[in-house]
């Protein structure tokens, strides 16, 4: 009574009066002692977790709910000591190219490291495919314990059926991958093709995102999410429109760039520099017109899987670094395409595929080979130069003029050369460099 008395007596504001519930909890009689008391003795851990995208998952809540499970595990066998948590990363990664997990990797070579075995917060999260198989031997080597939730201690390759264990967490891992990846992509193919719905990013030069209705996922709309749709730009939409008649008429698509260069038309860049912060160059150029001319959703329809991303490997003869990402046009056949428009129209569809057959004139002739393509640089700019056939196999360099842009009086003059002219002095060169 008398301690109850003098707890009422304390000011609701004091320090001591914020923590005593807290206190209570973890000193009462009827409770255990708390999981995450630090222990001095035994053990020192380092915790291990990864979380992938920002944009779809709470960085802080995905670590503490995995840092409260590596505490659990190892209460009563020591502390954590250190901790290694890696964000906006993918599972797919090989350790070594993750951040904090190659931090760990580093920290584990040290002799004087300050932890004796890594704690694992999630296996699902930390390895995918056959990642433990390869770094089981690391750990083993550097003499570390690996401690996984699964297990609900150390992993001991000695005893049958714990490795393979881990192997098949990371084959499950890789499996909850592919399953989504799948999901996702069945999901996007029927909204493109059935619903003709915009599935984000940066919307087309010439259009603008506008307000299409609440979310048709109930749980969104209850959120107040919306979608949007593309509408056509007052400003920008009619300067699609002269392109693709300019082209229909047959004119070049350098000529077409000088044109807007010249009329001072401003470009994607900059017509929107918040949505394109990264490009420096503020005129139109070749590249710009090219891919304008190229995109079939400003015939009104929706249309995605325009590209792929492909996993090639880092190095063939080490496959445990694992494996790049590399962007890929798909053909046209690849491509999902709304059934109907799903937006207003910038040129008609027959107009388009006009468009996509024309090119320019040239002649047939053979194969022309370039014994020195790609290995010659410009002594005046440090350009590489690019192969040009002047009746014969030749180089040239203009200085990064192309013919998108207007003659510049007195402007450094074009660089040529023929190979018939340099292959004789090879030989030289090589013995000097010898």
């Amino acid at each position: 009574m008398a301690a109850h008395n003098a707890v009422a007596r304390e000011s609701p504001d004091s320090s001591a009066d914020r923590g005593l519930l807290t206190l209570w909890a973890h000193t009462s009689s009827l409770h255990s002692v708390p999981t995450d008391c630090p222990d001095s003795s035994g053990l020192r851990f380092a915790f291990y977790g990864r979380v992938s995208t920002e944009d779809h998952q709470d960085p802080a809540t995905s670590r503490a709910w995995q840092l409260l499970g590596a505490q659990a595990l190892a209460s009563g066998h020591g502390r954590i000591v250190a901790q290694y948590f890696d964000v906006g990363r993918s599972r797919t990664l090989p350790w070594a190219r993750r951040p904090q997990a190659a931090a760990l990797l580093a920290a584990m070579a040290d002799p004087d490291r300050d932890f004796d075995a890594v704690i694992i917060g999630s296996s699902e999260r930390a390895f995918y495919g056959n990642q433990f198989a390869t770094m089981a031997p690391l750990f083993e080597h550097y003499r570390v314990e690996m401690w996984v939730p699964e297990l609900g201690g150390a992993v001991d390759p000695q005893i049958a059926g714990q490795e393979e264990l881990m192997i098949l967490l990371g084959i499950l891992s890789k499996r909850e991958i592919a399953r989504a990846r799948i999901r996702v992509r069945s999901a996007m193919t029927v909204q493109t093709r059935d619903q003709g719905r915009y599935l984000g990013g940066r919307p087309p030069y010439g259009y603008r995102l506008v307000d299409a209705g609440p979310h048709p996922n109930c749980a969104f709309a209850r959120r107040g999410v919306r979608i949007q749709r593309l509408d056509v730009d007052p400003e920008c939409g009619p300067v699609v429109c002269w392109i693709f008649a300019q082209r229909l008429a047959r004119h070049s698509v350098a000529r077409i760039t000088r044109a807007l260069n010249d009329a001072g038309i401003p470009s994607p860049s900059a017509a929107d520099p918040s949505r394109n912060p990264h490009p420096t160059n503020q005129r139109w150029i070749l590249t710009t017109v090219r891919t304008i001319l190229a995109n079939p959703r400003y015939t009104g329809h929706q249309v995605w899987n325009r590209q792929r991303t492909d996993h090639d490997l880092i190095d063939p003869a080490n496959t445990s670094l694992g494996h790049r990402d590399i962007v890929r046009w798909n053909t046209p056949t690849d491509w999902v395409i709304s059934t109907k428009p799903a937006h207003p129209a910038l040129v008609g569809e027959a107009d388009f595929i006009t468009v996509q057959h024309i090119r320019a004139d040239r002649q047939t002739t053979a194969r022309r080979i370039y014994a020195l393509a790609g290995l010659l640089r410009c002594g005046v700019c440090g350009r590489r130069m690019e192969s040009h056939w002047s009746h014969r196999p030749a180089y040239r360099c203009r200085h990064g003029h192309s013919s998108a842009t207007p003659p510049i009086p007195r402007r450094t003059p074009n660089a040529y050369v023929r190979e018939d002219h340099i292959l004789p002095h090879l030989p030289a060169l090589l013995i000097r460099l010898t």
